[in-house]
């Protein structure tokens, strides 16, 4: 059972772990561990609370989008009703040119 992780083998990491316990000592070990959880915490919460900002402010886009749509499809049915009103006003009196 040969695990790879990162392109290092098991006496690579072996050699890591003694490296670390040596410099750290063994009782600190666990406190660095704590430690490094809390901040791979915080940096998921981090990328949760980005993600759940973009999701609202996409769905407030599209909230403004749809507005913005009904909007513009109510001006544009206006302004064929008064083309309509103008062309039935000024047809007797256009000229041929």
């Amino acid at each position: 059972m040969n695990s790879i992780l990162l392109f290092i083998s098991g006496p690579e990491i072996m050699v890591i772990m003694l490296i670390v316990v040596m410099v750290f000592g063994a009782d600190k070990i666990p406190e660095i561990a704590r430690g490094l959880g809390k901040g791979m915490r915080q940096v998921k919460d981090a990328t949760n609370d980005i993600k759940r900002e973009i999701n609202e402010s996409s769905e407030k886009g599209k909230i403004e989008t749809d507005a913005a749509t009904d909007i513009t499809k109510g001006a544009s049915e206006e302004f064929k009703r008064i083309k309509k009103d103008i062309d039935a006003i000024t047809g007797p009196i256009k000229r041929n040119f």
